[in-house]
């Protein structure tokens, strides 16, 4: 019994990592914006710091030319992650369906995904690592979930099959 108390408090002192800390001086040129224009749609997106140090997703999503999509990703250097269970995502969305996604190695051609949902309040996502099921191009994949030692990518995307505009402000993601 005492050394499950000894793990229990453990982990649970365990320090979060910062993933990434949005502020007013946060540098998101290393942001990208990958659209379906990429295969012929016609969805727009941007990404910004605004004035309050959050970082902005927004667009509009076209199903214009089989497109339907928009995402932002970051790529970064490599972070263990054996020691962490989730990831936390502090944010506020419009109340619409969103998918984070993370890569162990940035040239994997597949994802891990986790769907969530939005509320339109400032809202602590939490999404757990090991739920993480892999997919490509919407298809999920026969292999296991997440399991990986690191990661070195993160992306938001919305693709909700409908046209509609979006706006997701980001405060923090880190891991816990």
């Amino acid at each position: 019994m005492k050394y499950l108390i000894y793990m229990i408090l453990l982990f649970s002192s365990m320090n979060p990592k910062i993933i990434f800390d949005f502020n007013k001086n946060s540098d998101v040129q290393d942001w990208i914006v990958v659209d379906d224009a990429v295969m012929g749609g016609e969805s727009s997106s941007t990404f910004i710091l605004n004035d309050d140090g959050f970082g902005v997703f927004e667009g509009s999503i076209s199903l214009e030319n089989n497109g339907g999509f928009s995402s932002v990703r970051y790529r970064f250097q490599k972070i263990q992650v054996k020691e962490y269970t989730s990831i936390i995502i502090k944010l506020q969305g419009d109340g619409k369906e969103y998918q984070f996604r993370i890569k162990s190695n940035s040239g994997d051609y597949y994802s891990y995904i986790a769907p969530f949902s939005t509320s339109g309040e400032w809202q602590e996502i939490e999404i757990p690592l090991k739920e993480m099921y892999p997919s490509f191009r919407g298809r999920k994949l026969n292999q296991p979930n997440f399991s990986k030692d690191s990661i070195e990518e993160i992306t938001f995307l919305i693709g909700n099959k409908k046209k509609e505009k979006f706006k997701l402000l980001i405060d923090k993601i880190e891991l816990k």
